[in-house]
């Protein structure tokens, strides 16, 4: 017995009418997201910081490098405010054609899902593009404290219990973390002073109202050639290029301590995939251009590009780490 499917009453005629309007529709979204790249003549670079600290000073050498090479304007948008969770929340919600592209940063990713109720949801909300640049913080003490070296650090944290402090640029910052993951792995009771940002915590610190910090390399560097402050360690996995003869905090006693600043390329989730992949192909071209990475290198910038998978799997392990830190020593948004 034949089945009937119906094929009959479907008109020739339309069939290929339909068939052709369908192969159109793809051809001409396949134009879209192919030839028809960038979005807009127009790019907007958010960053989360304001201008001339270590995130905007980044983004201004991408951009200007990833506008020559697709021949449009990419502009900077500093969006400064809450420890740069308006910048992602502004990112979250904006506009879904990849036109724009956050410079993305470790607090707001994963730093801050574990401290407080976001208005957006960095996995959900944000796309992973790819990962930017990554760097370490370097513990630096007031030549007063006659601190001289890591040892000494640690056995003065020991010896006094909750007198010796270091500064931050806000509760949950990077700095913050750095000291609580010491704190953690080191057994010492060190105090947590925080501040507003980077430009208060360096004024205390050079008046000696605060004991130490773990400072940007690009912000503590001329003050420790001016012997204002004292470099101890280094939170990366690597000595800094800037400062060879400083050890890491790992090498010092404490193997696997890593707490580093980075910065990571985002895009809203709700551009099509084929844009996102096109734009992790252009920034890991930019960042991986000579010319780009002297310029980051100055700065203190390591650039690590890579897939967008790599940078998913990133964060989440960041996420975890310090989501484990800020639960077991109860750190909270205040």
């Amino acid at each position: 017995m034949t089945k009937n499917f119906n094929v009959s009453r479907t008109p020739r005629r339309q069939v290929l009418l339909g068939l052709a309007l369908g192969g159109a529709s793809i051809f001409t979204t396949g134009q879209a997201l192919g030839q028809d790249f960038p979005p807009k003549k127009t790019i907007s670079m958010v960053v989360g910081f304001v201008p001339g600290g270590a995130a905007d000073t980044g983004a201004r050498i991408i951009a200007k490098k990833l506008g020559e090479n697709l021949g449009v304007a990419v502009t900077v948008e500093n969006k400064a405010g809450a420890g740069g969770n308006i910048a992602h929340q502004y990112t979250a919600t904006g506009p879904a054609d990849g036109s724009v592209l956050l410079f993305g940063s470790v607090g707001p990713l994963s730093i801050a899902p574990n401290m407080m109720k976001l208005p957006y949801d960095p996995v959900k909300d944000l796309a992973p593009l790819t990962m930017a640049v990554n760097f370490p913080n370097v513990l630096v003490v007031h030549p007063g404290t006659g601190i001289k070296t890591f040892a000494e650090f640690i056995a003065a944290a020991k010896k006094d219990p909750g007198k010796l402090d270091f500064a931050s640029t806000g509760p949950g910052s990077a700095s913050h973390l750095a000291g609580e993951l010491l704190n953690d792995m080191a057994k010492i009771d060190t105090l947590h002073v925080p501040y507003k940002g980077g430009a208060a915590a360096l004024q205390d610190l050079l008046g000696g109202r605060v004991a130490a910090w773990y400072a940007t390399y690009a912000t503590a560097a001329p003050h420790i050639e001016a012997g204002k402050v004292v470099p101890l360690a280094s939170t990366g996995t690597q000595r800094l290029g800037g400062l060879p003869q400083v050890p890491t905090i790992a090498e010092s006693g404490y193997p696997g301590f890593s707490a580093t600043n980075w910065y990571a390329f985002v895009a809203s989730s709700k551009v099509p995939a084929p844009v996102l992949d096109r734009w992790n192909a252009e920034l890991v071209k930019v960042l991986s251009a000579p010319d780009v990475v002297e310029q980051l290198n100055k700065h203190g910038l390591t650039p690590m590009p890579g897939s967008r998978d790599d940078l998913a799997r990133y964060m989440a392990k960041e996420t975890a780490t310090w989501g484990r830190i800020i639960r077991e020593r109860k750190i909270t948004g205040q």
